[in-house]
């Protein structure tokens, strides 16, 4: 009898971590976007799929931080606190993302030097210096990035 609990056990874990597979190979995904799709299994269960996925490295907080900042710097013009806010809403820990920041703080200032100039001179176009500031400090941009981009 304990034989039939056992199998049936290691087939249930089986069919989670094939599901769970599955949904994180559609799509990079970070530990907290597993944990919210599955909460309806069995906890212990995505517990263990989790662990042994993480072991794989097929879950990895921080490589999910590094493929996203680079998608985000390639295709969009956000301030480091808009990317480090749209990563946290991915379920990422702020520990991580400013440990990824602080690490390399230099790209990400000269990212978004340019990221700012690219946004000061399409809006200046339709806009006075003034409006242009108050949209870049609404969007997160430091003082500073504002200062030199100005002048």
């Amino acid at each position: 009898m304990d034989y039939m609990k056992n199998f049936e056990e290691d087939e249930k874990i089986d069919k989670l971590r094939s599901k769970m597979l599955k949904y994180i190979l559609y799509k990079k995904r970070t530990e907290q976007e597993i944990r919210q799709k599955f909460c309806e299994e069995d906890e212990n269960a995505v517990e263990d799929a989790i662990e042994y996925f993480k072991e794989l490295n097929y879950i990895n907080d921080f490589n999910y931080v590094q493929r996203s900042v680079q998608e985000f710097m390639n295709l969009k013009n956000l301030s480091i606190k808009e990317i480090s806010y749209k990563l946290c809403q991915k379920g990422v820990s702020k520990r991580i993302v400013d440990e990824y920041v602080r690490k390399y703080e230099d790209e990400f200032v000269e990212y978004e030097i340019n990221s700012a100039k690219k946004i000061w001179h399409k809006k200046i176009q339709n806009s006075d210096e003034n409006t242009v500031k108050d949209f870049l400090y609404k969007k997160g941009y430091r003082q500073d990035t504002i200062q030199e981009i100005e002048g």
